[in-house]
């Protein structure tokens, strides 16, 4: 009976995750706030059901009696959350607040799946994420000097990644982390954000060659802190999306162009210094050919991935431990396992639609350092996605980055929440932008009324 109901619950997700797939894009094409209100509690909806089903699956095929209270504060946290968030900040994106629920939920569950005392880690995680990140769109709003920080962020980047490369715990043949206390995080995540923060507020300050120049030099010294550090895949995001921002602030393919002579110029440097790199480049150009030692992780994905093709093994039903490392890294292996390809695919078209939204939040914003910022974050976004499901498809040889809210790690969750939450802050200044463009037309409509009249 177990079987049957884990058989029937596979292709109940598979649908509801198409559903919700489709409000998430249904959202863009139409104009009514309502009907768009609508699509995004029909989501809710969606996310709720799909997370029952998950759970009760887990239940009932591992028979663990602490599932129970843990579905329980994860409902509590699904249910309040969004109400909360919400009721402090009325006029935010509806949608990109779903989205970062759906990826919570589908990562803790996979988490849960692969390990009860991993999954309540990452909700403890997640609750101080949420919370630290609360106040976030607030500052946005309200602070007007941000764009002033601009040598703060720049500083203070640079400083926490020398910290790291001078006293960080390698790890995977990186020097990532920091620990202090018995706690390690890893500064990288954060400087993520003040590096963006630092190039858009350098380019809004000025577009002359000469700050051009300034601004790449000390971004470039962040990327070489992170390269000396082994540090590669962060590195490389940096470098894209600088590359992305400066384009964007100047309307100049030149410099897209020597970005891209840069990027392969660098790569082949990489491949010659570091060891790590050259076994990663072989086990992506031929895993089979070493399966026990260099093609072990890329190898066990491929294998994970296939076995599960489109409807997925079912929860609890694949071998997704396999793979190492796959509660971090290979994440999304785990959920093509046993959650199917079609799900897989539903994942990565929402993750294109939240970059979607956060390129239209760039496109609306009427100050250069507001565009400039969201052009950054956007593409450090959607870059990590890239690059974290191209390299276990073998698409591109692995880089170690994690998926944002699904893999498991302190420093990826808060730094995601603070990402998402610096989008809803500009999203509430484009919000209240438009508010008073509307009011301003409004106003002249009845000046012009009124000289009409006379």
């Amino acid at each position: 009976m177990i079987n049957v109901y884990v058989e029937i619950s596979k292709y109940l997700m598979i649908l509801l995750m198409a559903m919700y797939t489709f409000c998430n894009f249904r959202y863009f094409t139409v104009a009514e706030e309502e009907a768009k209100e609508d699509y995004c509690a029909w989501q809710q909806r969606i996310l709720l059901l799909l997370h029952f089903i998950a759970f009760s699956v887990l239940f009932f095929t591992g028979e663990e009696l602490l599932l129970l209270p843990f579905y329980g504060v994860q409902l509590l946290f699904f249910l309040c959350y969004p109400l909360l968030v919400r009721k402090i900040y009325p006029r935010i994106s509806r949608l990109l607040l779903n989205n970062v629920c759906l990826f919570l939920a589908l990562g803790l569950i996979m988490l849960t799946r692969l390990s009860l005392e991993d999954g309540i880690r990452q909700f403890v995680l997640i609750l101080v994420g949420a919370l630290i990140s609360l106040p976030v769109p607030f500052i946005m709003d309200r602070v007007l000097g941000l764009v002033n920080w601009r040598w703060l962020y720049g500083a203070a980047g640079i400083g926490l990644l020398l910290l790291v490369f001078a006293a960080g715990s390698v790890a995977y043949g990186a020097k990532m982390t920091l620990s202090f206390g018995g706690i390690s995080f890893q500064p990288s995540e954060f400087v993520k954000l003040s590096f963006v923060f630092f190039a858009a507020a350098m380019l809004y300050h000025s577009l002359e060659f000469r700050n051009i120049c300034l601004t790449s030099a000390v971004a470039a010294l962040h990327v070489l802190i992170l390269v000396a550090s082994r540090d590669l895949g962060t590195a490389l995001m940096f470098f894209v999306a600088y590359i992305a921002m400066l384009y964007a602030a100047t309307n100049r393919g030149i410099y897209a162009l020597l970005g891209g002579l840069m990027f392969a110029g660098a790569g082949a440097v990489a491949y010659r210094l570091f060891s790590h790199v050259r076994t990663r480049v072989a086990a992506w150009l031929d895993p089979w050919s070493d399966i026990p030692n260099k093609g072990y992780q890329i190898a066990n994905s491929l294998f994970a991935i296939g076995t599960g093709g489109w409807a997925g093994m079912g929860l609890g039903q694949g071998l997704p431990n396999r793979i190492p490392i796959v509660e971090k890294d290979f994440i999304f292996s785990a959920i093509s396992e046993e959650m199917g390809a079609v799900t897989a695919i539903c994942l990565i078209l929402i993750c294109l639609g939240c970059f979607l939204q956060m390129m239209l939040t760039a496109y609306y914003m009427d100050m250069l350092f507001y565009k400039l910022l969201a052009v950054g974050l956007g593409v450090l976004y959607i870059f990590q996605v890239f690059l974290t499901i191209g390299g276990v498809t073998k698409f591109i040889p692995s880089t170690g980055v994690t998926l944002p809210f699904i893999a498991y790690g302190g420093s990826s969750i808060v730094s995601s929440f603070l990402l998402f939450m610096v989008f809803q802050g500009m999203h509430l200044i484009m919000m209240g932008d438009a508010e008073a463009e509307s009011g301003e037309e409004t106003e002249e409509y009845w000046e012009d009324e009124d000289t009409d009249e006379e």
